[in-house]
């Protein structure tokens, strides 16, 4: 099982992913979710908690359901 980090690590991978996917860059989405790019940067390196607020934001924006963000492999931290 993996603990709080590894979680907020493989959302945040998860968002970045999906980011990149569509050719969305990190200033670009962090200003369409009304947030600072920084506090994007930390959701996406997993540094910090995201609330379910910014996670709808951003899956509105990147136009996915937020289950697809938050399913993560719980077994395995990589």
């Amino acid at each position: 099982m993996i603990n709080e980090v590894q979680l907020y690590t493989l959302i945040g991978k998860k968002i970045r992913k999906i980011r990149e996917q569509q050719g969305v860059s990190q200033q670009d989405l962090a200003a369409w979710c009304n947030i600072e790019k920084s506090n994007l940067c930390r959701i996406e390196a997993g540094r910090t908690n995201l609330t379910l607020k910014s996670l709808f934001k951003i899956s509105n924006v990147l136009g996915v359901h937020i289950r697809e963000i938050v399913d993560v492999d719980l077994e395995d931290p990589n």
